[in-house]
């Protein structure tokens, strides 16, 4: 049986050990969602960086989120996110204000802007997901989902609303 892995990496090789495969099929299968995503966002003169906090800042309750806050919700945070927020008000996409609370602290809303701009992108990154879960049977992506989970450290506790 042909393994994909390999013909992907044009590897002949045997893998290390099971957990090296499993590693290096996770790492191409980011990278390819990862560069169909930005894809999209290119087309709406976004970055990945750009995207995620845009989407964090979505989903922000009405006080709007910390700096500190932001970092902690991204998918892959970046080394400067001071700047990342500095171009994102410039774009116009985010507002700052200082905290009344707190005047050492800025806090962070989404603009109309920034929600029009994710409004028109929604419906790519839904069918980029939809094609996702075309290519992956429900059980197999419940069993993606536990797995991956086992894989990266959980920070906080959810709790349900």
């Amino acid at each position: 049986m042909s393994n994909p892995l390999k013909a992907k990496l044009k590897q002949n090789a045997a893998f290390k050990s099971k957990a090296h495969e499993a590693s290096l099929s996770l790492l191409v299968a980011a990278v390819h969602i990862r560069r169909q995503s930005e894809e999209i966002f290119k087309k709406h003169a976004l970055n990945f960086n750009y995207y995620n906090v845009l989407r964090i800042l979505r989903g922000a309750p009405e006080e709007g989120y910390p700096r500190c806050e932001i970092i902690s919700r991204m998918i892959d945070p970046a080394p400067d996110v001071t700047r990342l927020m500095d171009q994102l008000v410039r774009k116009g996409w985010v507002r700052r204000e200082r905290s009344d609370q707190d005047r050492r602290q800025s806090l962070h809303w989404i603009t109309e802007a920034g929600r029009e701009l994710l409004g028109h992108m929604d419906e790519e990154i839904d069918a980029l997901s939809d094609e996702f879960a075309a290519q992956v049977c429900e059980e197999d992506l419940d069993h993606l989902i536990r797995i991956a989970s086992k894989i990266y450290p959980a920070t906080v506790e959810l709790v349900e609303e």
